[in-house]
């Protein structure tokens, strides 16, 4: 007997949109709360980051409420994609013997960025004090071995942060949940 099989179209919101051109995404809120309760970087960023261009009012609450979300999983998650990105580059020096500078200086951000979290309660995204090392390596101004030396002090000082942390284990679970209930029904 033959099967047949038919595709159905799915539809409702989607969850995700991105414009390579422009580099924008755009999260369904369920979705975007779902990645910031897991400390996801990029949505942690964007709660986080001081250049908010407009927010409406249900975007104010979330802004508002955003140390809701910063938790002890910034360890796992920040750490992790750095050092996996890491080993991703160190495979391009010597596939190609060239790597992304830029990529590299994000990475190194990124784990300052975490760091200042479990150490302060707080997350920056803009670290002046960094700005000019950092710029150095989006640059290539330093040698690889400096940049990767820098990155596994970096490592050393997110564990001593990691150990000593103020923050929950975990994020604020029953907040999330109902912001999302609540934002569902004012847009219903």
């Amino acid at each position: 007997a033959a099967v047949t099989t038919r595709l159905v179209p799915v539809i409702g919101v989607p969850e995700q949109i991105e414009n390579n051109d422009t580099q924008e995404a755009y999260w369904e809120l369920q979705k975007f709360l779902v990645m910031a309760v897991k400390a996801n970087p990029n949505i942690l960023e964007c709660l986080h980051t001081p250049l908010v261009e407009y927010a409406t009012p249900l975007a104010q609450g979330l802004l508002a409420a955003r140390q809701r979300f910063l938790s002890k999983l910034i360890y796992q998650t920040y750490n992790g994609y750095v050092m996996s990105q890491f080993k991703k580059l160190e495979q391009d020096l010597r596939a190609r013997g060239e790597i992304k500078w830029k990529h590299a200086m994000h990475l190194i951000r990124l784990l300052l960025s975490g760091i200042s979290a479990l150490r302060e309660g707080e997350l920056r995204v803009r670290l002046d004090e960094h700005r000019d090392a950092l710029l150095g390596v989006k640059r290539g101004e330093q040698p690889w071995s400096e940049v990767n030396a820098w990155r596994l002090r970096l490592h050393k000082e997110f564990d001593e942060a990691f150990a000593s942390t103020k923050l929950p284990d975990r994020p604020d679970y029953v907040w999330a949940n109902e912001f999302l209930l609540k934002a569902r029904r004012q847009t219903v």
